[in-house]
């Protein structure tokens, strides 16, 4: 069975040299996407978001800025989140966050399920 990463990664979106490429690409996945994202929907993966928790994500991000944390990595791993986050057209220290949450909240969750 796979796993979510494993999941995602199947939904890394090329890059394209003009916006007609791009277009082609939609449509012609869009029964595959239009899947991707009713599952995602269903298993809780994927979430409305509403007015109220838009405001209140605002709210706290004006609060007051993230710690900043300086990590030793690998540079082996380091090449490969670059890697990915470039697959996904993130910057690679969003993509590392948002591994390290996904990662962190999956864990509390088995370890309060």
């Amino acid at each position: 069975m796979k796993n979510r990463m494993e999941e995602r990664a199947n939904r890394v979106m090329p890059a394209f040299a003009t916006e007609a490429e791009e277009a082609e690409w939609w449509y012609k996945n869009r029964n595959v996407h239009g899947k991707q994202l009713l599952a995602a929907v269903k298993n809780g993966e994927a979430q409305v978001l509403t007015k109220e928790k838009l405001r209140a994500r605002i709210a706290a991000s004006k609060k007051s800025p993230a710690p900043m944390v300086a990590l030793r990595i690998p540079e082996a791993d380091l090449a490969l989140a670059r890697k990915q986050a470039e697959q996904m057209g993130l910057p690679y220290q969003t993509y590392i966050k948002s591994l390290l949450h996904q990662t962190l909240t999956k864990r509390e969750k088995r370890k309060v399920g």
